[in-house]
């Protein structure tokens, strides 16, 4: 192997032109499509795109292709789709495409194997300031714990998760108005510039890469990103308003927060949550319970106030307001949601 990131130490390189450099991008979801298209539009040669296999989606169980398929199609780029990344049919392909460089937004994880592949190395976005919110929702976590300050990372792959050398980091002020879905479309959109700074600085031999172990991580708690299941998305009524609020936004619009609604006949109803607002306020409900001021509102108590439900969707049946919901339900305070 010739010398490079992957051997142990950056090199003195001279340079390499982008159009002659040969790159392999590997994604699956949305977030990768913008940093895929940034590097086709300024020039980088990507000699193929690595991506999961299309599959069976809605009722009708319809062969979908990812969003960076889709993208790669309309580009006329070189597609793969391996089910398994040791497939040695697929390691005899890919090393066939003679990467200098990999680029990897938003996949599985790779084996060895493949990210050791190309002499430049292989290096990740991640949509988090590493070391912290390593995993697979850091947009959801740092919601969820009510961060004001988050941005992206690009780092060099090793064995582990998330632990890689950093190469370069970008910081936002997360907005009190920003849920998973806008702060999604921030991330997404800072990342595919950093995309093109890393390449570009990769290609140029102007980086060198940090190890995350001599980052000063002794002042704060490293805080995990782990994926985040059904039921993980339920409310627990019992926290103050404000860590609810939180939750709530850091769940919206996927996979939304989720209570049980109780009305006074006994009929229990699922419904997820989209959009809150706390009021801070003194009563005497117990958390959970439910009051309607004028009809056209639904207020949850919690200990410290209110939780004003404001967007929210009764399983089976489209995203409403809360007004429309309530006309739709028909009256049920004083129920509660648990």
């Amino acid at each position: 192997m010739k010398p490079g990131l992957n051997a142990g130490f950056f090199f003195i390189f001279t340079g390499m032109n982008k159009s002659e450099a040969r790159i392999v991008f590997m994604g699956t979801p949305p977030f990768a499509v913008p940093s895929l298209i940034a590097l086709v539009n300024n020039g980088y040669h990507v000699v193929g795109v690595i991506t999961a296999p299309d599959r069976p989606t809605g009722r009708g169980k319809t062969l979908t292709h990812s969003a960076i398929k889709s993208c790669a199609l309309k580009m006329g780029l070189p597609i793969l789709q391996p089910e398994n990344l040791k497939d040695p049919a697929f390691i005899d392909e890919l090393k066939a495409l003679k990467a200098d460089l990999q680029i990897v937004v938003a996949f599985r994880m790779l084996p060895p194997q493949v990210w050791e592949m190309p002499p430049l190395g292989t290096f990740n976005l991640h949509a988090s300031l590493l070391p912290q919110y390593r995993g697979a929702a850091p947009i959801n976590h740092a919601l969820i714990n009510g961060e004001t300050t988050t941005g992206v990372t690009t780092f060099l792959l090793d064995k582990d998760i998330d632990t890689g050398k950093i190469l370069y980091q970008v910081s936002i002020q997360i907005d009190p108005d920003d849920d998973a879905g806008t702060l999604h479309d921030k991330l997404m959109e800072l990342g595919s510039n950093l995309i093109l700074k890393t390449t570009n600085s990769i290609l140029h031999g102007q980086i060198d890469p940090i190890p995350q172990s001599e980052l000063d991580a002794s002042i704060y708690q490293l805080k995990k990103a782990p994926k985040i299941f059904k039921h993980d998305c339920f409310i627990n009524w019992q926290l103050a308003g404000e860590r609810i609020h939180d939750f709530v936004r850091g769940l919206s619009p996927y996979p939304a927060a989720i209570s049980i609604l109780h009305k006074n006949n006994g009929d229990e109803i699922s419904i997820k949550i989209f959009k809150t607002e706390f009021i801070p306020a003194d009563h005497e409900l117990l958390p959970g319970t439910i009051k309607t001021p004028d009809n056209k509102r639904i207020w949850v108590g919690v200990h410290n106030g209110y939780i004003s439900i404001e967007e929210l969707q009764q399983a089976g049946k489209k995203r409403l307001h809360a007004d429309e919901f309530l006309r739709g339900i028909g009256h049920f305070s004083p129920g509660y949601l648990s």
